[in-house]
């Protein structure tokens, strides 16, 4: 298996509306079961044989203790990895550690007798590859040979509506239901993530983030803020300032993930869509 290096910066906050941080991140061990939940992270690590765990989760705005959902999604989302036989496809290990952290959410939902739910955006990586698993709007990029692209496509009521040619892309951003979701973890009896495959490259960068960055920040933002910073920890503070600069209307969440190792340099035939596969379509019907 090739012996692939990781350098991880993450932060989160609250914004300058919201009175509390409904957002959480998780990076995992996925061999020892160590995890770190905080507001901020920055490490360098060699995933094991039993690979790593990056995740960015979004509790629904409005929702009764969104912040609680959220931290149940990245509690709960290492512990399913664990749970689940390594014997089994990865594609399916994947899918088996969301479907614990949605029923981690679920039951407690049920306990306190209220409504709960989150986003998930995760990123698995083994070896020379990266499984992506999303449900709901935050979202996964890749940047390489300086393009960046997204991986993960929102699970909203907008993103149908554009998919269906009913609203135009113009007027996204400024939809009165633009935050509307078709699926949360622990919102719903049951749910199915999409899971993508990517082969990883040498100096690729995933970039993960709650809509409070992707909203206010467009793509061409990112991607100047990462090429143009000295380190990934610099780049990640001045991408989430710039969410901030721009009013802070929600929640926060970036990380950022850079590959090394001894994996191959990326070609120039090697961008996302030579590389990255949807495994799995998880094909939401509007139900939220």
């Amino acid at each position: 298996m090739n012996a692939t290096s990781l350098h991880i910066a993450a932060l989160t906050h609250a914004g300058h509306v919201r009175a509390r941080n409904e957002d959480a991140f998780v990076v995992a061990d996925l061999e020892t079961g160590s995890q770190v939940i905080a507001d901020r992270y920055v490490a360098r690590i060699a995933p094991s044989a039993h690979g790593a765990l990056v995740a960015v989760s979004d509790g629904m705005g409005g929702a009764t203790a969104g912040d609680v959902a959220s931290r149940l999604v990245v509690e709960s989302l290492a512990q399913g990895f664990a749970r689940a036989r390594a014997s089994r496809a990865t594609v399916e290990r994947v899918e088996a550690a969301v479907d614990h952290a949605h029923r981690a959410v679920l039951d407690e939902a049920c306990v306190r007798g209220i409504k709960m739910g989150a986003t998930l955006t995760a990123l698995f990586v083994r070896g020379a590859h990266a499984y992506v698993a999303e449900v709901g709007d935050s979202r996964a990029y890749l940047l390489r040979r300086g393009e960046l692209t997204q991986l993960t496509k929102d699970q909203s009521y907008v993103q149908m509506l554009l998919d269906q040619g009913l609203l135009a892309p113009g007027d996204a951003h400024d939809a009165p239901f633009r935050n509307v979701i078709l699926q949360a973890m622990g919102h719903q009896p049951s749910l199915r993530a999409v899971v993508g495959r990517l082969e990883l490259r040498d100096r690729d960068c995933i970039v993960l983030c709650s809509d409070g960055v992707h909203g206010p920040v467009a793509p061409a933002e990112m991607r100047r803020l990462v090429l143009s910073s000295p380190t990934l920890e610099t780049a990640c503070g001045r991408i989430l300032q710039a969410a901030l600069d721009a009013g802070g209307p929600d929640n926060a969440t970036i990380a950022l993930v850079g590959v090394g190792g001894e994996i191959a340099r990326p070609t120039a035939g090697d961008d996302a869509a030579a590389t990255y596969r949807v495994l799995v379509d998880a094909g939401v019907p509007p139900h939220m």
